[in-house]
């Protein structure tokens, strides 16, 4: 297991990359309000990146879509639920077990309540995948 920005383990096999054949596409998961989306946005501008934005919060995610992007990050629901949205103190998501059997249950919490995924998620066509709160998370999706 290999440590991650925000202090998790995920398998190390999640951590590489396929062979890139020419620059990604790029789609990053935004809320405009929030700085760490703003700075990821203004580093992919910096770095002349062609990406795609998605207004999660107007076009929330499945949780099949949801299910597919936490395998390419190596992560589950919970590790990018934020839990200090009032929607999780109204769900109480923040008592629910975290394990394999209540997957679901937090895949669907997300689903309904986008405002409790993490933000921002940058994915790429070239298999890569991150949460893009810090600078180095960011160019990691970048060629």
């Amino acid at each position: 297991m290999t440590q991650t920005e925000f202090g998790r383990r995920c398998r190390p096999d999640t951590l590489r990359r396929l062979p890139r054949q020419k620059d990604p596409r790029v789609e990053i998961w935004i809320n405009p309000a929030c700085s760490k989306c703003s700075s990821a946005l203004s580093l992919l501008d910096a770095e002349g990146a062609e990406y795609t934005v998605r207004y999660y919060l107007e076009q929330p995610p499945t949780a099949d879509e949801l299910t597919k992007v936490l395998a390419r990050l190596g992560l589950e629901p919970w590790d990018i639920t934020r839990l200090g949205e009032p929607d999780a103190t109204d769900l109480g998501i923040g008592t629910w077990p975290r394990d394999a059997g209540h997957r679901d249950r937090w895949l669907e919490a997300l689903a309904g309540h986008p405002a409790l995924i993490q933000r921002p998620i940058i994915t790429a066509d070239d298999g890569t995948a991150v949460v893009g709160r810090t600078p180095e998370a960011v160019r990691s999706v970048l060629p």
